[in-house]
């Protein structure tokens, strides 16, 4: 192996250490918080079939009527349920979306969910906004000590939420802020985001 191989592979090496270091950096926060407790997990429903949006016409009391998780999608919330056991993280309540994606990813990875229409989409409504301060108002009132409260909701609720813009199954996870001012509702402080290999 000549020189400029050698320091082409001492290079490629580097790289790659490097980059393995700032994934596990990025990973690691997030679930240290979890398993602390006293935090959100904000996740977005796991993997649909294709599509934006539902059929016209769609029901929220009617499964048939909407887009709904594809088989990936399923075991893609299996495996969070998995993930959270694997990292010793103990949840709360778990809230969802009336919307039957969010309430089956609920249900396969934690066993439970409790709709909370605060969490539901507003892709056509326009009341963002208004959701956001309802969430973020509800927020400390469902959280238990040491544990984590699970919301699992749409790509644009967390957005409204966090800042964040995840995919199908990503989550965010976030520290509530309490302000001084006892007028104002707690924020969400982003600790992290998460997806599974």
């Amino acid at each position: 192996m000549n020189h400029r191989i050698l320091h082409q592979f001492v290079w490629v090496s580097v790289v790659w250490l490097v980059a393995q270091s700032s994934v596990h950096a990025s990973t690691d926060a997030p679930w240290s918080a979890l398993k602390q407790g006293g935090h959100v997990f904000l996740l977005r429903h796991t993997e649909t079939v294709p599509g934006i949006g539902d059929p016209p016409g769609y029901r929220l009391d009617d499964c048939k009527t909407q887009r709904n998780l594809s088989a990936a999608g399923r075991a893609q919330a299996r495996a969070w349920g998995k993930a959270f056991a694997d990292n010793g993280v103990q949840t709360s309540d778990v809230f969802s979306s009336v919307w039957c994606r969010c309430v089956d990813t609920a249900v396969l990875a934690f066993g439970k969910a409790d709709t909370w229409p605060a969490l539901n989409s507003h892709f056509d409504t326009g009341s963002g906004e208004i959701q956001a301060e309802q969430v973020r108002g509800g927020i400390t009132t469902r959280m238990k000590p040491g544990k984590t409260l699970v919301l699992v909701t749409h790509q644009v609720n967390i957005t409204a939420l966090t800042g964040r813009t995840p995919a199908m199954g990503e989550a965010v996870v976030a520290r509530v802020v309490q302000s001084a001012d006892k007028s104002k509702l707690p924020r969400l402080d982003v600790v992290g985001m998460l997806k599974l290999p």
